[in-house]
């Protein structure tokens, strides 16, 4: 079986800290420029690359003599300032050996959730790869706040991908793929080649974080290759030590772990509604509404929801739950959560007697709701 990268055109690559950092002691000039020789080859080759790379609080930690992880938001903000002015120089240092263009593209989620800013970022990363310039993006750790945090860049790595609708994300890590079990804990684990990205066994077998200076885990891969593989993006997670492991990819040889991509690209529009990591409210659904949305393809209505939480304007994103709290689709409500309180379980023909007026019958309309 050949590698999932054999025949992607468009590919998401994303480094950890501790591969960027070399395990916090600072960058390492070695792996970057190795990273930076590797994508111009795939880039002379007619691949467009966009990386996601780690490291900026890392560096800044270095750079300040800072020993310890701060948890101030202030600090991680200040370090990651600084951080980012050498992360930037290095990786333009490395491509410029190979006569190529970089362009620092710095988001939150805020970015994303606008829909105006989710069209505009995906114009200029489109642009940057049609002029051959590899997008360096990062989190705006400098301004971002918990409310507008991607939370990792692996979660980055694949709102990117669907952003620019890649064929492939490759998170390269410092174990050599998935395993069965911690591998630093479990000498029986064996490393997983093959699987299909959202299987729910996957996100049982992930542990938590493995490593002191990033954030990210291995379930964090396994919930970023489930998001990547709602616009038909595959992931692969490999070893960023690895040699030449993008080239050897890229060549079909199967390297690490690679989560197949089952579903078909999402159209745009409903990919964005998707893409919200912070929704604004939170809807429960009787047994025939969620029938109704999940396997008749209609709109919510009123009548089918049984209890409404948070505080959420008309237009905003919310999520549609099952009685048991799953989450199964997220759309752009038609009714403020107080209004929405006051018409749950009622029908749609209700609406104007108990609010005074009427816009929409429907809670949420179908082309405005995607399902999970």
């Amino acid at each position: 079986m050949k590698s999932l990268l054999a025949n992607a055109r468009h590919i998401v690559v994303k480094v950890g800290s501790s591969l960027v950092t070399n395990e916090g002691r600072g960058l390492d000039r070695n792996a970057i420029a190795a990273w930076a020789d590797q994508i111009a080859r795939l880039t002379h080759h007619g691949k467009k690359v966009i990386l996601v790379s780690s490291g900026a609080v890392a560096e800044g930690m270095q750079r300040l003599g800072w020993s310890k992880r701060p948890t101030a938001v202030n600090e991680l903000q200040a370090a990651a300032a600084v951080g980012q002015m050498g992360l930037v120089q290095m990786y333009e240092s490395c491509f410029a050996q190979h006569k190529l263009h970089t362009a620092q593209v710095l988001l939150t989620h805020d970015d994303l959730a606008d829909r105006k800013r989710y069209l505009n970022a995906r114009s200029t990363l489109r642009t940057l790869l049609d002029l051959g310039v590899i997008p360096i993006i990062n989190e705006n750790d400098t301004v971002a706040t918990d409310e507008i945090r991607f939370g990792d860049n692996d979660t980055l790595g694949a709102l990117v991908a669907n952003l620019v609708e890649a064929d492939a994300l490759v998170i390269l890590t410092d174990q050599s793929g998935l395993y069965s079990a911690d591998p630093r804990k479990h000498h029986d684990a064996r490393l997983i080649q093959h699987a299909t990205a959202g299987d729910p066994a996957l996100e049982q077998m992930a542990g938590g974080a493995g490593s002191a200076i990033g954030s990210g885990g291995m379930l964090t891969k396994i919930l970023a290759a489930r998001r990547a593989a709602r616009s038909g993006a595959h992931t692969i997670i490999a070893s960023g030590r690895e040699e030449d492991v993008l080239v050897r990819l890229v060549g079909g040889e199967v390297i690490g772990s690679h989560l197949r991509a089952e579903h078909m690209k999402m159209a745009a529009r409903k990919q964005w509604l998707a893409d919200h990591l912070q929704v604004r409210g939170w809807l429960t659904l009787d047994a025939g509404a969620v029938r109704a949305l999940c396997e008749d393809g209609k709109s919510l209505l009123p009548i089918g929801v049984t209890a409404v939480s948070g505080e959420f304007e008309r237009g905003e994103v919310v999520t549609c739950a099952d009685i048991h709290g799953r989450e199964i689709a997220r759309g752009l409500v038609n009714y403020t959560s107080a209004e929405t309180a006051r018409i749950l379980k009622r029908p749609s023909g209700e609406i104007e007697q108990i609010l005074g007026y009427v816009d929409e019958a429907e809670l949420i309309h179908r082309d405005n709701l995607v399902l999970l």
